[in-house]
């Protein structure tokens, strides 16, 4: 069980990356993302609500059996932020680097709420929570970006 929860905790040992794990493992979520794609957009829903409660129990079960909380290498919460970051998002290269982008500038600078979730939340939700708000936020800005441009008279992305 626990070169399982490792695994996953991990995401497949990107996480043990020398460089930038969170970037790694996010850039990792990739070939789940387009499976999740292959559904319709409530299969996509669905799918990234099921991952990220997988995310939580792997988090959880991580902080228990390793003894510490959110090491570095521990990026499962990554790839459910940026699941987030993707919903209902069309699944182009332009697309996934703005997601990608945003999601890490939030990740990494924590503004608020993320900061909060990061500093104030403990336990395994609290290694997931923030990661959860970046990919929420991510989403909301992007969502705007892809349908609330039209009063400039095109979309500024298609």
């Amino acid at each position: 069980m626990k070169k399982f929860i490792y695994f996953f905790a991990t995401w497949g040992y990107l996480g043990r990356s020398p460089k930038a794990p969170g970037t790694v493992g996010t850039i990792g979520t990739l070939p789940l993302a387009y499976l999740f794609y292959q559904f319709n957009d409530y299969g996509y829903v669905i799918a990234t609500f099921v991952f990220t409660l997988f995310s939580l129990f792997i988090c959880i079960a991580y902080e228990n059996v390793f003894q510490t909380h959110d090491p570095q290498e521990v990026v499962i919460d990554e790839v459910a932020g940026f699941l987030i970051a993707m919903t209902l998002l069309p699944f182009t290269w332009q697309a996934i680097l703005l997601a990608f982008v945003l999601f890490r500038v939030l990740d990494i600078l924590k503004p608020f709420p993320i900061g909060w979730a990061d500093k104030k939340i403990k336990g395994g939700l609290g290694v997931l929570a923030d990661d959860i708000f970046a990919g929420v936020f991510s989403n909301v800005i992007l969502q705007i970006v892809y349908v609330k441009t039209s009063w400039l008279g095109a979309q500024l992305v298609q």
